[in-house]
Formats: structure tokens, sequence, C-alpha cells
């Protein structure tokens, strides 16, 4: 069966390095580390494939901005035997978690962010994995979230980020072997510069 991996973000270089595109930096790392195909265009999305431990895996970096992201995964949604809550993995920042930390979830609400808020749209659920990248916190006295996550990475920032890649990819890989129960308890203990349990 086939699993999916979504990196969420903006397309264009006037969003490369900003902090809401944290999912599609995470995504190119991956297609590095997994050796895959460079990524091609697709419909709504650049796309690359492989096999990763044995698994057919798509990468996707939705292309329609991030208030429409869920319109990437109508190629996935028309495969009959596509199970979000198993196959597909979402990537994503966020400014309510701390930098140097990452989370994975089961299921939820979109939490105010608007590429989950279109993909729960576009699925019609909320039980399908994410994997939340660290940004924040917001700035004391910044009332407008938007100019943050729009905003480039300090290289402080950014540094904190690259240190997390390698960590972050062990979680996605541990999700794809064992699933997302075991991918939780094994890395969302502390989360904090990819601790693991174990």
């Amino acid at each position: 069966m086939l699993r999916a991996i979504v990196g969420l973000g903006n397309p264009g270089p006037e969003y490369e390095n900003t902090r809401h595109n944290a999912g599609f930096l995470l995504a190119d790392h991956l297609a590095r580390r997994w050796d895959l195909p460079s990524f091609r265009r697709v419909p709504a999305a650049r796309e690359s494939r492989g096999t990763v431990q044995g698994r057919d895996v798509v990468l996707l970096k939705p292309q329609t901005y991030m208030n429409r992201s869920g319109a990437a995964l109508a190629s996935l949604r028309s495969l009959p035997d596509f199970d979000p809550a198993s196959d597909l993995l979402v990537l994503l920042d966020d400014f309510a978690l701390a930098r140097g930390r990452f989370r994975l979830r089961g299921a939820g609400s979109a939490g105010g962010h608007n590429g989950l808020k279109s993909i729960e749209g576009a699925l019609r659920r909320q039980d399908y994995p994410r994997l939340r990248i660290g940004i924040g916190p917001l700035p004391s006295g910044t009332s407008d979230s938007a100019d943050f996550v729009l905003d480039r990475f300090t290289r402080e920032e950014r540094a904190e980020l690259d240190a997390l890649l390698d960590p972050m990819a062990e979680a996605v890989e541990c999700w794809l072997g064992e699933g997302i129960e075991v991918a939780m308890r094994r890395f969302n203990k502390k989360g904090e510069r990819g601790t693991s349990e174990e």
C-alpha cells in the first residue's frame, strides 16, 4: 500500500526559508536522505516517488499555497485502498510548539493552521497523522501570526531546524515501519532535539 507524506508550505522564491515552509524543508530532507528522484510537477503539487523500507512512498509538496493544500490530495483520495489514518503523514510548522521540538499526532483539529484546515476539508475527516515542527513561540506583542510565519528564519532558527531534520526523519521512518502509535510513544516523550524514549 502506498504511503503518502505531504510537506506543507508555499511555492515560489519569495517564500523560501520562511517559517511556514518548514514542512517543505523536511520533505526535501527526506528526499535527499532516501535518495529519491527529483521532485516533478504533478497536478496541484510537486512529487517524488520511490521505495523506502520496502514500501512504496510518495512525497508531496502542494503548489497551491497553504490555504488550498488539500487540492494536492485528489490523486490519493481516488485510490480505493488509501486510508488517511494509516497511509498519510502531514508535515507542518507549528508556532504553538517551541523551536527545537517536534510532535507527532494521530488525529486532531486543524488548530488554526490553514494548511490543515484545507486538508481536513478535502478528506472530510480529522483522523490522519501529522508531524508538527516547532517554530515558536510568537514574539511577545505579536498580534498577527501571519507576519511571523511568513517571515524568514533567522540564522539561529534555521540552525535549530537543521539540527532537528535527522531526528524528525527517524520519526517518519518509525511511522513508515511501525505506525503512528509506536512513533508517538517513541518520539513524543520529550520531543526536544528528537530525544526518544529508547
